[in-house]
């Protein structure tokens, strides 16, 4: 493609004997005709010439880029230069018996014709292009006229179109095997230097490229002590481009952000790519505040959007900040340290900037204790299961038991589902510690009185892996419990994926004769589109909407309508969070058919829940007896208090 724009001399001087002719011509023939095609042949010269001039400065300047927009602005040009001259001398020869006028576009379009053959071999295509658009309206222009010369003159001029097919061929054929020794081997060895050090597909510095720059910097930095700031910079939610839009298109987005990243950073510091779509940016003599700034500076650069294709896509970041050599005693520390900071920025919500402090490091910590106790927690008897009783409003008597996970780890202690749950989802130890419940909380069940029921709840992730009807069977099986007192409790998130593979397990799980109900039902990711997809035989309204039930409107007519819904759907709706007594009064006047919550039972142990279920227990004596007991807990810390202060 340089060879293009090589010699912009050349280029000129086609460009001026194609102005100076066709404004003769339209001068002689005074036709209006003739004077717009010249007109246009002038605008055309005038444009290639600039461009060419224009494009040859950079290119000898090195910093030439875009080649393939070039390359189809030069093609556009030549083709369209071509064809004018070629559609000039057809209007010549067809309008006017003038032999001047003749002469002149003739001898332009077979003197252009003959000329680009040699000096646009570059690109065969381009030059058999030209060299036809120029001739053959000619052709067609002295065929027309009727003359015998003329007619002679047409033949040999097409005769001469395939002769300036083999001559540029032969001149393109020659100068390839002339420089291709030559330049197979320079690109041998930039290639083999490119794949060290540079990244094929952005043409940023690699992994590699990118520690060995960070060690020297440590190394020059040993007696200075000179900040130097790591930013590590992950794209949000890129995977889905690729899902969405496919993996062409996801290349040309990374290549689209390695260059507004490098516009960006310009002088201020180098960048790389680590893979995927993680960038890290190194930044010499940068402190705590400056890398900040030039953080919000990429942040801004990211959200203007970028071009691929047929695509504006914007997509936004995370980065997480480390600098040196507080924040880190060598490169690989320093390195961890970021990418902690951009763990951190990702689970803060993306799109934002976090800089490293050694407290999360300390979760790091914690968070690889609870990944290492997780493989070995069921073997080693350190999950627990209690039971939180549901409700009936009409009855008042305990219609389910929801089984709640609790784990006691060795030595950090009680740790909260909604902190191990999402680790085993991630590590993929999820499907044994539900198996685990599963069989304990059907074993707890098969004691209770056959009306009522147990509710387990459901992680998206073991869904996906076609163990879990089994599992259940087994479960059914080994105690004797019936699958209609079973109920799997999931949120709407089941759905986010349109996995067809949860869509046959969830229908699977209902042919067993499992009852099935929908969690959390308000928050998230609620689409009314559910419940026509799939029977679900209940609803479980979010403790959110029963908060404020008794002063939120908005609240209020939520819960109404959830009732109704399901009225009409004949479905259950379970109301969770009920702490207060006008809470629960409100569940009862809005249709609420099961509650549960702290008012009136707060998770049991096992035994103290079989107890409850066999003393048929009921909404009142639950109260009644939460009441009694914190009644006498609080006597008790009162007692406890007198007794210090008598003490002395």
């Amino acid at each position: 493609m340089e060879s293009l724009y090589a010699s912009p001399t050349s280029l000129a001087i086609g460009a001026l004997s194609g102005f100076l002719l066709s404004v003769a011509i339209a001068h002689i023939s005074h036709d209006p005709v003739m004077t717009g095609c010249a007109a246009v042949i002038s605008l055309i010269a005038v444009g290639r010439t600039i461009s060419a001039i224009f494009y040859y400065r950079k290119l000898k300047s090195g910093v030439a880029r875009a080649y393939r927009r070039w390359e189809m602005a030069y093609e556009l040009g030549a083709w369209s230069y071509a064809a004018m001259l070629g559609m000039l001398a057809l209007v010549t020869l067809v309008r006017t018996d003038n032999p001047a006028i003749h002469m002149l576009s003739v001898s332009l379009a077979t003197g252009y014709g003959a000329g680009i053959a040699g000096r646009n071999a570059g690109r065969v295509k381009i030059a058999l292009g030209q060299t036809s658009l120029a001739l053959l309206p000619t052709v067609v222009g002295l065929w027309l006229s009727g003359d015998f010369g003329y007619r002679a003159l047409a033949v040999v001029l097409f005769i001469m179109i395939f002769a300036m097919r083999d001559i540029t061929r032969t001149t393109h054929n020659i100068v390839v095997e002339a420089l291709r020794g030559k330049q197979e081997k320079s690109l041998l060895a930039a290639k083999f230097e490119r794949l060290a050090r540079y990244d094929s597909l952005t043409g940023l510095e690699n992994r590699m490229a990118m520690q060995m720059r960070l060690r020297d910097l440590f190394a020059a930095n040993r007696y200075t002590h000179d900040a130097f700031a790591i930013l590590w910079m992950d794209l949000d939610k890129f995977k889905e481009v690729n899902d969405s839009l496919g993996h062409q298109v996801g290349d040309g987005l990374l290549r689209a952000v390695a260059e507004r990243l490098s516009s960006t950073i310009g002088d201020r510091g180098h960048v790389a790519r680590f893979g995927g779509d993680e960038f890290v940016i190194l930044c010499p003599e940068a402190n705590r505040t400056v890398a900040q700034e030039l953080a919000a500076d990429l942040l801004a650069a990211l959200a203007k959007g970028m071009r691929v294709g047929q695509h504006l896509l914007t997509n936004t970041a995370s980065i997480g900040i480390a600098v040196g050599p507080q924040d880190g005693r060598d490169a690989e520390e320093l390195m961890q340290h970021a990418d902690l900071a951009l763990y951190e920025a990702k689970n803060m919500g993306r799109n934002r900037v976090v800089s490293f402090v050694w407290s999360m490091k300390e979760r790091f910590h914690r968070l690889h204790e609870i990944e290492t106790g997780l493989r070995r927690a069921v073997a080693n008897g350190e999950l627990v299961l209690k039971f939180q009783p549901i409700f009936e409003v009409k009855t008042g008597r305990i219609a389910v038991c929801e089984a709640l996970l609790r784990w006691n780890h060795p030595t950090l202690g009680q740790i909260s589902p909604s902190e191990f749950i999402p680790v085993a989802e991630s590590t993929g130890t999820i499907e044994e510690i539900t198996h685990w419940t599963i069989d304990s909380a059907c074993e707890a069940a098969a004691l209770w009185p056959e009306d009522v029921r147990l509710a387990i709840n459901i992680s998206p992730a073991v869904l996906h892996s076609g163990a879990l009807p089994t599992a259940v069977i087994e479960a059914l099986v080994k105690t004797g419990l019936s699958a209609r007192r079973l109920e799997l409790e999931m949120t709407e998130s089941v759905f986010l994926d349109d996995d067809t593979h949860t869509q046959h397990m969830l229908k699977a799980l209902q042919q067993i004769g499992l009852r099935m109900v929908l969690d959390d039902f308000g928050t998230g990711y609620s689409s009314l589109s559910y419940l026509r997809s799939y029977r679900f035989d209940g609803i479980k309204i979010d403790r959110s909407f029963m908060t404020g039930i008794t002063t939120s409107v908005e609240d209020q007519a939520i819960v109404r309508a959830v009732g109704l819904m399901a009225e009409a759907l004949d479905m259950e709706v379970v109301a969770e969070g009920i702490e207060t007594q006008e809470q629960l009064d409100y569940a009862r006047e809005a249709g609420i058919h099961t509650v549960q919550g702290f008012l009136m039972s707060e998770p049991q142990s096992v035994a103290a829940m079989t107890d409850m279920v066999l003393r048929s227990v009921t909404i009142p004596t639950a109260i009644a007896a939460k009441a009694s007991r914190t009644g006498a807990a609080m006597n008790a810390v009162a007692l406890s208090k007198e007794r210090r202060r008598a003490n002395g």
